[in-house]
């Protein structure tokens, strides 16, 4: 069951951005594992001897990481003050 906003949803609203950013990381993390076991799946059934696919994993690990890095620690989700025009 997705997770229901119980008020219109902006992006300005600090709990709104987090939840935001917490479902994107999730649907990172779901595409890296579904492309990430289906090369590994072929790489493995047919013997290949793709060189890259290490490099590739290991790479989008680390981007994987720094996203979850940013929405933990790095990201601001504070009242963001109005501004003027």
């Amino acid at each position: 069951m997705p997770p229901r906003w119980p008020r219109e949803p902006d992006r300005k609203d600090p709990a709104y951005r987090k939840l935001d950013d917490r479902m994107n990381f999730a649907v990172h993390v779901a595409i890296f594992a579904a492309i990430n076991s289906g090369l590994w799946f072929f790489h493995n059934f047919n013997s290949a001897t793709w060189e890259w696919l290490p490099w590739l994993t290991a790479l989008w690990s680390v981007v994987l990481l720094g996203h979850l890095i940013y929405i933990s620690a790095i990201a601001d989700y504070s009242q963001s003050p109005p501004t003027s025009t």
